[in-house]
């Protein structure tokens, strides 16, 4: 068995960017059902990333049903693939139209979700929002924290919904966002920028506070367009 595994490139995502190379291996053939991974020591040395990022990545394909594991025998690859896992692709996202793709299924989520939280939320939800802005506030505009936190601000818009399943949704698609900017580093600080995106939120969360679902889902619209300009998607694109 001759797999076509390289170093991955530094940077916050590293077990996405080995999950999806062992993902590869699993869809051209060269991992075939059945067959044992390497173990966490030897991918970390053929990866060039520390054993804990080799456990993540592990982990992330086990949840999306691709390999199984057991204790002291290692990892093995799944008979059948679980297509009742939702999953995207890591390296498909780096095409722009698969970028577009999941931007707009992104848009029709949110945009929902928003309405659904002005009506439904609770103070306790409110207050999580609030948090989740100020965070945001402290955080450098395009850094780690940054990305993280805004992506904590609309978890906690999904969860105010009190929908369990637009929760679980939103993460997903939300932190795949998340994980195709980091890869492709094109968010710049700017004060500007911050202050903009700043808006934008605030706008969202005194929506939400005072229950104009209308005006939460135009906030939201809104938001989302200037997000997709930001990263760089054409406008027609991103409505």
């Amino acid at each position: 068995m001759t797999l076509k595994l390289d170093k991955v490139n530094r940077g916050p995502h590293l077990s996405t960017l080995v999950a999806s190379s062992i993902s590869r291996e699993i869809a051209q053939g060269r991992l075939r059902p059945g067959d044992q991974l390497p173990t966490e020591q030897q991918l970390a040395q053929t990866f060039g990333v520390s054993r804990n990022v080799v456990r993540e990545a592990i982990a992330r394909l086990r949840s999306e049903g691709r390999i199984w594991s057991q204790q002291g025998r290692g990892a093995f690859v799944a008979d059948q693939p679980n297509t009742t896992v939702l999953t995207i692709d890591f390296d498909a996202l780096q095409q722009a139209n698969a970028f577009q793709s999941l931007f707009e299924l992104r848009g029709i989520l949110e945009v929902q979700a928003a309405a659904l939280a002005a009506r439904r939320r609770s103070d306790e939800d409110l207050q999580a929002m609030k948090d989740a802005l100020a965070t945001m506030q402290a955080a450098p505009y395009g850094s780690v924290m940054w990305l993280k936190t805004d992506l904590q601000f609309h978890k906690t818009v999904a969860a105010a919904t009190g929908n369990v399943y637009m929760l679980q949704f939103l993460t997903f698609v939300s932190e795949k966002v998340r994980e195709s900017i980091l890869a492709s580093g094109n968010q710049r600080g700017s004060e500007d920028l911050a202050a903009v995106t700043l808006g934008e939120h605030q706008r969202i969360l005194d929506a939400i506070e005072t229950r104009n679902e209308a005006e939460a889902q135009e906030a939201m619209r809104a938001h989302l367009h200037g997000a997709a300009s930001r990263v760089g998607l054409a406008e027609e694109q991103s409505d």
